[in-house]
């Protein structure tokens, strides 16, 4: 494990993540938002680990501003901010809610108190039911609902969903922290009336590459390699390819792509209700006695 690529690529993400805690989002485009933060990672001197996600109301995850994204941001908003971080494609992830209207506050502040529960009982032996446990016992406390089929994850070189997955309720099926591997833990609560589960939606625009095989099409395998070069295995977004492609032609290819089954995309992950969802989100790395946040 390269620890101090890690605590260096989290020391960015915790300072690009407070950065976008204390601004005023209102009257932004997600595209500016996601252009911003992603341009701050850089000159701070790390890599985007994938695209920043901005994910409104009842959209949980996954969303992304496409080029020219014209959707713009509201004082009646509730905007999750994910991003991450990568040095040597070792991940820091972390995540911030904005809430712009007080009555969902409480979301916010949920979602927080069950992070900061979850981390005080991280160590190396910690069981992960008990991490989902206690961050169940504290949404439900502050008055939300966990939604129990999004987890945090366990991290390697270049691959953000390691194989692990860190719950956000008790679960039976467990395993045990260890010190040499990094996770990530990122409860997500939603209100009352929500489910407690998210579907998937119809947009797709976070990508990544699934194998480097060759197709039968020249100008496909030209992207192949410009995807392995710029991103590795990391998710990406179309937009990243403008200006080396105009966006017309990027769509194209990547729809080859992953008809090809090259590449991959991910729908963005909604409410079942459609109620509104926050997310908090640390990375950490077990210690004997407590865990060494990355991103705090």
């Amino acid at each position: 494990m390269q620890l101090q690529d890690y605590i260096n690529a989290g020391k960015i993400a915790s300072e690009v993540r407070e950065n976008a805690r204390k601004k005023n989002h209102v009257g932004s485009t997600l595209e500016e938002i996601c252009n911003s933060i992603e341009k701050e990672i850089i000159d701070k001197g790390g890599k985007c680990a994938f695209p920043v996600n901005v994910s409104l109301n009842e959209i949980a995850a996954h969303y992304t501003a496409e080029p020219n994204d014209k959707i713009i941001v509201k004082d009646t908003d509730l905007l999750k901010i994910d991003l991450g971080v990568q040095i040597n494609g070792h991940i820091a992830d972390t995540a911030v809610t904005v809430c712009y209207d007080p009555k969902y506050d409480f979301l916010v502040q949920a979602a927080e108190a069950a992070l900061r529960e979850a981390m005080s009982i991280i160590r190396v032996g910690a069981k992960s039911s008990d991490v989902g446990k206690i961050i169940e016992n504290t949404a439900k406390q502050m008055g939300g609902i966990p939604i129990a089929n999004l987890s945090g994850h366990s991290l390697e070189q270049y691959t953000i969903h390691a194989g692990k997955s860190v719950p956000n309720i008790w679960s039976i099926g467990s395993f045990s922290f260890q010190s040499t591997e990094a996770y990530a833990c990122e409860p997500f609560v939603t209100t009352p009336d929500g489910s407690g589960f998210v579907r998937e939606g119809k947009i797709r625009n976070i990508f990544s590459l699934v194998t480097r095989k060759r197709t039968k099409d020249e100008d496909a395998n030209k992207m192949i390699d410009f995807i392995w070069q710029k991103f590795n295995m990391l998710p990406f977004a179309l937009r990243w390819f403008i200006p080396e492609y105009d966006e017309k032609t990027a769509r194209e290819l990547l729809e080859r792509l992953i008809k090809n089954k090259v590449v991959r995309s991910y729908p963005i992950l909604v409410e079942a209700n459609e109620q509104r969802v926050a997310q908090a989100e640390h990375t950490f790395i077990p210690q004997e006695n407590s865990a060494l946040v990355t991103t705090m």
